[in-house]
């Protein structure tokens, strides 16, 4: 059986608890409360020598960190993963944007104001990154307009990486309104089978 180390209000975090319920995927759950240090100590360290939730351990114990890789590896052969070599790297492609363009904005600001709101160095920030954010979005919102998902017809890996933190965006102030495809493709993958909430361990 996978164990998940997490923390249950991270959206990296949740991925993998999305994917891992649509698989049908049992796994030992295992939080880690990022806030108190619990992923620096020397015992999770030995796991993960970068510090940082989520982290799959596989049955074997080997273990894999960042939250796109470990979503790969659990979509190979699945249907969450397509196997066209064109299409697979379309899927890549998204998990880039989201990790580069998406999350270090969208997240970073809800993570801001959700533990205590933002610093005065973090406010000097601050409408730097909405302005990304928006920007990100606004490339969702194109590709959506045109697709029911990120790639096409077809629900996918790269939906679940940037549904996980856009379905959260208003908890750090980011207004969909403007952006109706994206709420509609939110609503799309909610309705999805085996949906989990992000606030579900399980």
């Amino acid at each position: 059986m996978y164990t998940l180390y997490d923390f249950l209000p991270s959206g990296n975090g949740y991925k993998i608890r999305l994917l891992l319920s649509q698989l049908d995927l049992p796994y030992r759950y295992v939080e880690k409360d990022i806030l108190n240090g619990e992923t620096q100590t020397e015992e999770f360290l030995k796991l993960n020598a970068n510090g940082r939730i989520p982290l799959l351990q596989l049955e074997n114990e080997e273990c894999l960190a960042e939250s796109n890789a470990i979503l790969m590896y659990l979509a190979e052969n699945t249907p969450f993963l397509p196997e066209d070599r064109l299409t697979k790297a379309r899927v890549l492609q998204w998990l880039f944007f989201e990790q580069y363009s998406h999350e270090p904005n969208i997240a970073v600001v809800r993570f801001w104001t959700t533990h205590g709101g933002p610093t005065v160095a973090q406010k000097a920030q601050l409408d730097a990154k909405l302005a990304a954010g928006y920007s990100a979005l606004s490339v969702m919102e194109k590709q959506l307009q045109k697709t029911d998902f990120l790639i096409g017809s077809s629900y996918t890996v790269a939906d679940i990486a940037l549904y996980a933190y856009t379905h959260v965006a208003h908890e750090g102030g980011f207004d969909l309104s403007e952006y109706p495809a994206v709420s509609s493709w939110l609503q799309r993958i909610k309705s999805q089978p085996k949906h989990t909430l992000i606030t579900d361990e399980k």
